[in-house]
């Protein structure tokens, strides 16, 4: 199997944790990296990948055939665009898009360019979570009601306060963009498309101006619910629980995804005792990276469908805006 050549563009923290991981993959090989920041250079240096400061050389160079985008959030539906109309595939760091204008923009530009887009989702790509989305798809669990949800973590408060991801622009309401759109995004594949969002976010608990902790209601056209909970002030924990009338199931993390120790996944069926399954970890992103790699080369779909990354970032925007304004607001779409 030939692997699939992609540029990593953005050298940052996560930039930094996909090189190392890829080079792992049957699937997929580095072959170039980009970063505006020349002391970048250093980290490529010492994985021995070439280096441009200059996004526009990784879409030049023969070899790259897909970007994988680690930049800040302002940067990505252009670079989806630019990338596209380059014939190169692209697997975006979440969040795809802040607006559902601009996400729109960017899956017609990858569309009309037949190439693979992909979105860095890795918890759909956790066992537990398959396992969960599975038993509701199959009907096991009935009619979904509710879903309840956290995602929270401190790994924030070390970041120098002018970081790109404390910044109001490139993060609005606080810990949506690092957390609370992972769970979002888990609502949406599992409930379908939302109808109105309420948040409230606070700075409470940290220096974090842009707010450390968010609350979120959201009701989808379903006519289901799901509370979400996203914080940056406080030590990692991680939960998705999902009620239906049948039954419930929920997973549980035992560690932050960056070093998984695993998974334990509980449900209950109505009749039934509560069994309770351990599950270990997993490179649930690297599972994501190869799903990609996969579409890519035309093994396989891309497992997440682009009308729920459309609706993940429909009701995104709705939650800027409800954080914003402290009212209820509706999802466009």
């Amino acid at each position: 199997m030939e692997k699939l050549g992609v540029a990593v563009c953005g050298l940052g923290w996560w930039g930094k944790t996909i090189v190392p991981l890829i080079k792992g993959s049957s699937k997929l090989r580095v072959v170039r990296t980009a970063d505006p920041d020349p002391a970048a250079g250093a980290f490529a240096e010492k994985e021995k990948l070439p280096f441009t400061q200059q996004f526009e050389d990784a879409l030049k160079d023969p070899q790259v055939q897909g970007v994988v985008l680690c930049t800040p959030h302002t940067l990505h539906t252009e670079q989806i665009v630019r990338a596209a109309n380059a014939k190169k595939h692209v697997f975006c760091e979440k969040p795809l898009s802040l607006s559902r204008a601009d996400v729109l923009r960017a899956v017609e530009a990858c569309n009309r360019n037949k190439v693979a887009l992909a979105v860095g989702h890795e918890k759909r790509f956790e066992p537990p979570v398959q396992e969960l989305m599975r038993m509701a798809k199959a009907g096991e669990l009935g009619t979904l009601l509710q879903i309840e949800a956290n995602f929270v973590q401190d790994k924030f408060l070390s970041l120098p306060a002018d970081n790109w991801r404390l910044s109001g622009r490139e993060a609005p309401a606080g810990p949506m963009t690092a957390t609370g759109v992972h769970l979002l995004d888990l609502s949406v594949g599992l409930l379908g498309p939302a109808a109105r969002v309420f948040a409230s976010v606070r700075q409470l608990g940290s220096q974090l101006t842009n707010g450390d902790t968010l609350g979120i209601l959201v009701s989808f056209k379903s006519g289901a619910n799901a509370l979400l909970s996203a914080i940056l002030a406080t030590p990692f924990d991680g939960r998705l629980a999902l009620y239906g009338n049948k039954g419930w199931a929920e997973v549980r993390d035992k560690a932050h995804p960056e070093a998984p120790l695993g998974w334990v996944l509980t449900k209950t069926l109505k009749g039934k005792e509560k069994q309770s399954v351990d599950y270990p970890p997993a490179t649930a992103v690297l599972a994501n990276l190869e799903a990609f790699a996969d579409a890519a080369a035309g093994r396989a779909p891309y497992p997440v469908p682009q009308a729920q990354m459309i609706a993940n970032v429909s009701a995104l925007e709705a939650i800027f805006r409800s954080a914003a304004s402290g009212k209820v607001e509706p999802v466009e779409g």
